[in-house]
């Protein structure tokens, strides 16, 4: 919801920027609250005191929501034509035109799902192939730290799409984020792993703000939050599907399988986005919806 009320607020041409910012403080947020958590275990316990801390969190977050910030659903309701014929979708048209009604919808859905394998990666078989490789486990953690940090340039790319378009960065970020995976296993060292991850949080900055943008450049205005949420549906659920399939290809093949067979579901991925994703800039896209059914006589 917090994204979506940034884009609300946004202009059209600055919904990649607007994304961008919410996806980098987000990350930015996680790996903060990590280090806090982190030192103060390390000076008390592991619980309950590293608790009392994200429970004053969550109750300043919750009175911020109640009493900082504002409705903007009503800017997203004058933001659209309600007599177009795109307008005011039932919830079950949605969940179609987002998940296969619409190819570049599609397109934007199942990379959204298979890039989040390289996150399950970086937090799964990434620490135990460096370890097993003889890398010190703090040296691990700079390499896994480096591909974290690398998401706080979405701020920058996010808005790099408003300028050249959506299109462009999700492919590139899909093959970059793809070629650093696969480069971890070809290469030996701590210098050429830390880049690699490097490379791959890089790439996972091109695409991740600039995929969420897809449908809601795409999405009428009264349903915009709905495709929005079909489409995190797909993304996040992706978390649960690659952490399965990775650790199964670590227990019955070994670390190195689950790297080429994420890096292989990337450019499988990225090649699906090339051929299928239109582009849906505001202002010079491509993309139009689906023509409406004709209606029975």
């Amino acid at each position: 919801m917090a994204i979506n009320a940034k884009i609300d607020l946004a202009r059209p041409d600055q919904r990649g920027l607007a994304v961008g910012i919410d996806e980098a403080f987000g990350y930015t947020g996680v790996a903060v609250g990590a280090w806090i958590t982190g030192v103060i275990a390390g000076q008390t316990n592991l619980r309950p005191e590293p608790f009392y801390f994200l429970g004053a969190v969550v109750l300043l977050a919750f009175l911020i929501s109640v009493f900082l910030i504002k409705e903007t659903v009503q800017l997203a309701q004058l933001e659209g034509d309600d007599d177009h014929h795109d307008a005011n979708l039932p919830f079950v048209d949605v969940l179609k035109r987002a998940t296969y009604g619409d190819r570049t919808l599609f397109a934007a859905a199942q990379a959204g799902h298979v890039e989040n394998f390289v996150d399950t990666l970086f937090w799964i078989a990434v620490p135990l192939y460096l370890t097993s490789q003889g890398l010190a486990i703090e040296l691990v953690g700079v390499v896994v730290g480096v591909h974290s940090a690398m998401y706080f340039l979405q701020i920058g790319t996010g808005g790099l799409a408003d300028r050249i378009g959506r299109r462009p960065p999700v492919v590139a970020g899909m093959f970059l984020a793809g070629a650093g995976v696969l480069g971890m296993v070809l290469v030996d060292g701590y210098l050429p792993w830390a880049v690699l991850a490097a490379v791959s949080g890089l790439g996972m900055a091109l695409l991740y703000p600039n995929l969420m943008t897809v449908p809601s450049d795409a999405a009428h205005p009264t349903w915009r939050s709905a495709g929005m949420g079909v489409y995190r549906m797909w993304r996040d659920s992706g978390y649960g599907v690659g952490a399965i399939l990775i650790g199964v290809t670590m227990q019955f093949a070994s670390p190195e399988a689950a790297f080429y067979l994420t890096a292989g579901l990337m450019f499988l991925s990225g090649a699906v986005v090339v051929v299928w994703m239109e582009e849906t800039h505001p202002e010079f896209g491509t993309h139009e919806p689906p023509a409406p059914a004709p209606a029975d006589d």
